[in-house]
């Protein structure tokens, strides 16, 4: 009598199916969560979406602060007389064309923006991070006096952007402020879209 005569046929396949059913188990009960690990989180997914706002409370002259992945952007409604300082400082400038800087296509214009009137740029000095201040005041005697056409200050270094967050000849900060992408709806500005 062979070793072969008394093995069951059937019973060993069921054996070996079940056995690679419950592997096949195991190993997906495993691999999910490590697969699921690979995700962003709900946080960083929130970090990374647009940001909505409206800007029609927003009086001439006035800025907001509005917070997009981690960073302060500051938006300007700018006045008619603010719009046209933008050629007055323009020889006092570094990169007057920004042709060194970050931003869009469609703010590769004098006023670096969609509208002339809104202003949309990341509110952090390219120097070493500081958030300058908004500084309207035109002649400002500690900025400049006759040379300052309202701006922005960075208190940290002395940097010094005008009402367009182009950056000023002679100081510390090496380009323009970022302008982060945007679309304005009306009402409705959206950072984080185009």
């Amino acid at each position: 009598m062979s070793h072969a005569e008394g093995v069951n046929i059937k019973r060993r396949r069921v054996l070996i199916a079940s056995t690679a059913a419950i592997a096949s188990v195991g190993v997906a009960s495993v691999a999910t969560p490590f697969v699921r690990s690979w995700y962003p989180s709900a946080k960083a997914e929130a970090a990374g979406a647009a940001v909505v706002q409206d800007i029609s409370a927003i009086e001439d002259g006035q800025m907001i602060v509005v917070k997009y992945r981690g960073k302060p952007i500051f938006v300007v409604k700018r006045t008619p007389a603010m719009v046209a300082t933008l050629d007055k400082v323009a020889p006092l400038l570094a990169d007057p064309d920004s042709s060194a800087s970050l931003q869009p296509e469609y703010c590769l214009n004098q006023s670096r923006s969609r509208a002339p009137n809104i202003l949309v740029v990341e509110g952090v000095c390219t120097h070493l991070g500081c958030a300058p201040n908004y500084r309207p005041e035109v002649g400002a005697a500690d900025l400049g006096g006759g040379d300052w056409y309202g701006g922005f200050f960075c208190p940290c270094h002395g940097s010094k952007y005008d009402l367009a967050g182009r950056v000023y000849k002679g100081v510390p900060a090496p380009r323009n402020l970022p302008v982060p992408e945007y679309k304005i709806d009306g009402p409705i500005l959206t950072v984080g879209e185009a």
